[in-house]
């Protein structure tokens, strides 16, 4: 067996197991000695299923050796975010009021990544109840950046991102509400996607719980990876619902944006590494006038979308936060101190949506660029975003 190398992807990783030079045995060892030297400082996870990973990696190994491969997740750690249902495991929301709450059933999203033979090795800690942007309010304690602890996680997925961004998982299962994937994705380096509203199934998030109908409206399931490529396998196993891709799409350059120096000179370099690419590009509007949590006539705008803002182009590239990541002392006391200005949009209207990592600033912390596809385009969105990657290569985190 050859050894694991921690930058590696999950296409590479999967093709090694398959092929039996990489065992899932030692792949998930590696993640769990990872998570227990890293997670006592940057808290990525509330509960860990050491054993029942290993396991899952033993009984991935047999059938692999017996021929019985299921496709690209089989034998890959991943994470799942706090909010979903897992059976016979606490599901907490990050909450006082849910820490002892353990359901019987695994949520849709989850049953699937078990059946495309996925590891799952623990829970990843969140902004308690999903109510805030900073993963620093917490029944389990803040989330930290694992770029720079004096720095948000983001939120509210935050320790999905800080787990995947320190090598502690391949991937996680999140959801995102206003930008609660995208947003800690851009601050911690990696890659966050939400699809069209239904793509991937959000039954089984807190099962039973009384919910708020604006939340149940605007949330969406989402996934956190280190590279597009990895999230387009990892949506392929979990969607339900059916999406599109266009080949050479149309680029509309948002330009009713607000950015700081440092993000605007990222972005600008991103469309120009986008037009070095052939797209044709047109100047657009991202539709930031939108009700956000007034969904009375939500289903209605979201049909209407399409002829409204995608007449003449196919996605919209804006960055996925207008300023850099803030500092923890900062943030304190302010649920909602990273803005979800440039995000919310997407949920409200059910659009595919993607945050990659596209430069730093000048404190050396990750900056993230969106991709906002038309409904159902999903495919279209994470393609380019497969492209910008391989055009505009970035630096990644790296933990000895």
């Amino acid at each position: 067996m050859t050894k694991l190398d921690h930058s590696e992807g999950i296409r590479d990783t999967s093709e090694r197991i398959r092929a039996r030079a990489l065992s899932p045995v030692s792949v998930v060892t590696s993640c769990l000695e990872r998570i227990e030297q890293l997670n006592p400082t940057l808290n990525c996870f509330i509960t860990v299923l050491a054993d029942q990973a290993l396991a899952q990696a033993r009984q991935a190994e047999a059938e692999i050796a017996d021929g019985r491969w299921r496709g690209p997740l089989h034998g890959i750690p991943v994470g799942i975010k706090d909010f979903y249902d897992t059976a016979g495991i606490r599901t907490t929301a990050g909450s006082k009021q849910f820490e002892q709450r353990v359901p019987t059933q695994d949520a849709v999203a989850v049953a699937r990544l078990k059946q495309a033979g996925a590891v799952i090795v623990g829970k990843t800690n969140m902004h308690e109840l999903g109510m805030g942007t900073t993963s620093l309010v917490s029944r389990f304690g803040p989330v930290r950046n694992p770029w720079n602890s004096e720095y948000i996680a983001g939120g509210s997925s935050g320790g999905s991102a800080a787990a995947v961004a320190a090598g502690l998982c391949y991937a996680t299962l999140d959801t995102d509400a206003i930008g609660s994937c995208r947003l800690p994705a851009a601050c911690c380096g990696v890659v966050g996607f939400k699809g069209t509203y239904g793509l991937i199934s959000t039954t089984g998030i807190l099962a039973g719980e009384k919910s708020e109908p604006a939340i149940v409206a605007l949330a969406h399931a989402a996934v956190t990876t280190r590279a597009a490529e990895d999230t387009s396998l990892v949506v392929k196993a979990v969607a339900e619902g059916k999406a599109r891709l266009t080949r050479r799409p149309t680029i509309g350059v948002v330009t009713n944006i607000k950015p700081t120096q440092s993000v605007r000179g990222m972005f600008d370099a991103a469309i120009e590494a986008l037009r070095s690419l052939g797209h044709p590009m047109k100047a657009a509007q991202a539709p930031f006038e939108n009700p956000g949590f007034d969904v009375r006539n939500i289903d209605a705008d979201r049909k209407a979308i399409a002829y409204r803002v995608f007449q003449n182009v196919d996605v919209l590239v804006l960055p996925t936060t207008n300023a850099s990541t803030p500092t923890v002392k900062s943030a304190a006391g302010k649920p909602l101190a990273l803005s979800a200005e440039n995000t919310m949009f997407a949920n409200y209207f059910g659009l595919p949506a993607i945050s990659i990592p596209c430069g730093v600033d000048a404190k050396g912390l990750p900056l993230g660029l969106q991709i906002v596809g038309k409904p159902r385009e999903d495919y279209t969105v994470l393609e380019l975003a497969t492209q910008l990657e391989a055009a505009r290569p970035v630096d990644r985190l790296t933990h000895s």
